[in-house]
């Protein structure tokens, strides 16, 4: 899932979201542990996405949303280095 589709959700689908995927998750390693299944890229498909639902919704509760600021543009542009260039 996209990172625009996941900040869209509301909070309640959000932790929908986050418990269908973490099932997924489960049953994906039930099934190779159990020789079923080599889905060694969706397990790490689904463990990226787990976090990417989780970090929004820690964004959200912090009130931070994922924007650059406008300090952070500004650092960017003078070279990245906050506390100033060696000379």
């Amino acid at each position: 899932m996209e990172l625009q589709k996941i900040r869209s959700l509301s909070d309640a689908e959000l932790a929908h979201q986050e418990r269908t995927t973490a099932d997924q998750l489960f049953r994906l390693r039930f099934q190779v542990a159990m020789g079923q299944n080599d889905g060694v890229k969706k397990l790490r498909q689904l463990r990226k996405e787990i976090a990417r639902i989780k970090t929004v919704a820690r964004e959200r509760e912090l009130g931070i949303h994922g924007e650059v600021s406008d300090a952070a543009e500004g650092a960017e542009a003078n070279g990245g280095n906050k506390k100033g260039a060696r000379k």
